[in-house]
């Protein structure tokens, strides 16, 4: 694992740098709050992002994956299913439409980059072939028959004793507590620390999707978009983790970014990749996360 604060150093930042405008850029552990009673939703006017994020009360509401066999928009997944919030979820190949990412739901995997013939047969990525399929992923565990808990977990990291693996989505990489990049992002860095390798772009600013965990076991959702009046805008993975943490996020997840960026919430979408005019670009998504209430 790369600290945050080491990958900080390698890019030659300060954390005045990585979240200009987050109220507490440093990566501590935050206070343990008491749960929260209804959801939240906030926006965050940064420099050079507007961050959208919805804080969910894990006690009320149940937070899902769901797939399609094609790509659908955002709307098209969570509206039929009544979802209080969605957020776009893991990879996958816009060319061929399949997933490039791992996803469980009520036990049963549903989605499977090893089907992915693009992917599994790319020469390319045959040298990294066995960290892509063992990127980090929200999981969904029901532990003592009734108690339902979250994690954020490698896909080959086992599920806990007493616990059954309800539902799982894949992306990656890691943001907290600390940032996966080498290990999931395939950034290498030459003996000066120079960055050479930067697969994900993560070291640039980008419009970006990430879900975290808070000490008190509540979910946030983020999705930081472009700003039209500025270039370049968005937020780098770094910059990303920063934020999260000052949000009270204890563990977070790199989510799909760039053009699948988006959030929904109360019935409205909004989206983080912005064209060359500023206009919002609506990508079609293979897999979201979905916010439901707990039956």
């Amino acid at each position: 694992m790369v600290k945050i604060s080491s990958w900080v150093k390698v890019l030659g930042w300060g954390w005045a740098g990585v979240c200009a405008g987050c109220q507490s850029a440093q990566i501590v552990p935050p206070a343990i709050p008491a749960p929260s009673a209804t959801i939240r939703y906030q926006v965050h006017n940064l420099p050079r992002s507007k961050v959208y994020t919805v804080l969910i009360p894990a006690s009320k509401f149940a937070i899902v994956p769901a797939i399609n066999p094609a790509t659908a928009s955002l709307e098209e997944f969570a509206q039929p299913q009544q979802s209080v919030a969605a957020i776009n979820g893991g990879f996958f190949d816009p060319q061929n439409q399949q997933s490039t990412s791992y996803v469980v739901q009520q036990g049963q995997q549903v989605g499977d980059p090893t089907q992915n013939q693009r992917l599994i047969g790319n020469p390319d990525l045959a040298p990294y072939l066995g960290q892509i399929l063992d990127r980090s992923e929200f999981r969904r565990y029901q532990c003592e028959q009734t108690q339902i808990r979250y994690a954020i977990a490698r896909h080959s990291a086992e599920v806990p004793a007493g616990c059954r693996l309800l539902d799982a989505l894949g992306a990656g990489p890691q943001l907290l507590p600390e940032l996966t990049l080498q290990q999931e992002g395939f950034t290498a860095t030459d003996a000066d620390g120079n960055l050479i390798r930067d697969a994900l772009g993560s070291s640039q600013p980008n419009a970006r999707s990430a879900v975290g965990i808070t000490a008190a076991g509540d979910i946030l959702l983020a999705m930081a978009a472009q700003k039209p009046e500025v270039s370049p805008s968005g937020l780098s993975l770094p910059e990303l983790a920063a934020f999260l943490n000052s949000q009270g996020a204890k563990t977070a997840l790199n989510l799909d970014g760039g053009s699948s960026s988006a959030l929904f919430y109360n019935q409205q979408t909004v989206y983080g990749k912005l064209d060359a005019s500023g206009a919002p670009i609506q990508r079609p998504v293979k897999s979201v996360l979905l916010v439901k209430p707990e039956p």
